[in-house]
């Protein structure tokens, strides 16, 4: 099942400005941000060098540091800082993803082998680390205090997402509020703070950081939610992992936990025992339960609420292309299939 055949029944109207166009109307900005990242990457430790380069151009959609530069840019901004903070932005989240394979024992991201699978997972962790402090010296640098305090509060929220989750790893009863609550901390908060830098930088009133601090939380959680949704309806290659990785690695997401629910008690029974051992032994019967249930269709629909909630939250910033395409990557969240 495709991920446009489960948001049949809410599906808002097209965007009027589609994702190439987000990419051309930003193409100079993310040009000079993929430029500084070269640059800040440079290590003498030619190990370091090699595993930084290798992520950072693995295919990424390069999302997180898009919506810095688009918020900044929808508040007017003329400045230079935008492009600091994009790069900030993908430093950090790169090394989430370093530690994030390593915890997983994850082989595959992007449709490539992940970093600690060819390097390690001491190679990984460390350079993970590096790219952090990388981060933290490029704060420094811009000597704006509220700055630093957003992006540090949001690297220590991310790292409780992530020990939360290790939490609900092999617990069968995880709540869907539980669930909610990791991927607020460990997906949608880095969203959010790149959105809010943008408003910050731009020295914009109350309202208007709290707008698109709120759209960035939205997005980031219709994001994670489509993610969860294509683990088990999107092929292998439009993912680039394999369907069913998170079932494999114990993970309660929002369709097992709803199928769970919803389904007979012989299919909560089953899906039970699969998050609590892991494996993917019986994933035919889960993929049936889940479809069975409408677990894909109720995750979908909530991407989709939260779509139209950050969407909803930027209506008064003014006119112009950037907040138009603030407007189609909220639509492009629920709408792509990897």
């Amino acid at each position: 099942m495709l991920i446009q055949e489960s948001l049949q029944s809410s599906a808002s109207q097209p965007p009027s400005t589609d994702i190439s166009a987000i990419l051309a109307l930003t193409q100079d900005d993310m040009s000079a941000v993929n430029q500084l990242i070269l640059k800040r990457l440079q290590s003498d430790v030619v190990l370091i060098n090699q595993m930084g380069h290798y992520i950072i151009n693995s295919g990424g959609k390069r999302l997180r540091p898009m919506l810095a530069v688009l918020s900044a840019r929808a508040c007017g901004y003329q400045g230079e800082q935008h492009i600091n903070l994009a790069a900030i932005v993908e430093f950090i989240h790169t090394a989430t993803l370093l530690h994030d394979d390593v915890v997983d024992s994850s082989e595959m991201r992007r449709g490539n082998e992940t970093a600690n699978t060819i390097w390690g997972n001491e190679a990984a962790v460390l350079v993970g680390d590096f790219l952090y402090s990388r981060s933290f010296e490029m704060m420094v640098e811009l000597g704006n205090m509220r700055v630093m305090e957003i992006l540090a509060h949001a690297t220590n929220t991310i790292a409780e997402g992530e020990v939360l989750q290790l939490l609900n790893c092999n617990d069968a009863d995880t709540t869907e509020a539980r669930y909610l609550d990791v991927i607020h901390s460990k997906t949608a908060k880095l969203f959010e703070a790149a959105t809010q830098l943008g408003a910050v930088i731009s020295q914009q009133d109350s309202t208007t950081e709290a707008a698109l601090t709120a759209y960035g939380m939205h997005l980031g959680t219709a994001f994670q939610l489509i993610d969860d949704v294509l683990d088990y309806s999107a092929s292998a290659e439009d993912m680039g992992k394999n369907v069913g990785d998170d079932l494999a690695e114990g993970k309660p997401t929002l369709p097992l936990i709803y199928a769970m629910r919803h389904g007979s008690d012989e299919q909560a029974a089953m899906i039970r025992h699969a998050i609590e051992h892991g494996g993917l032994e019986q994933i035919d019967a889960i993929m049936a339960a889940i479809t069975d249930t409408g677990a894909i269709n109720y995750t979908a629909q909530l991407a989709e609420k939260e779509s139209q909630l950050a969407i909803e939250a930027i209506a008064k910033l003014p006119a112009s292309a950037y907040k138009d395409a603030l407007i189609a990557l909220a639509h492009f969240s629920v709408n792509r299939k990897h």
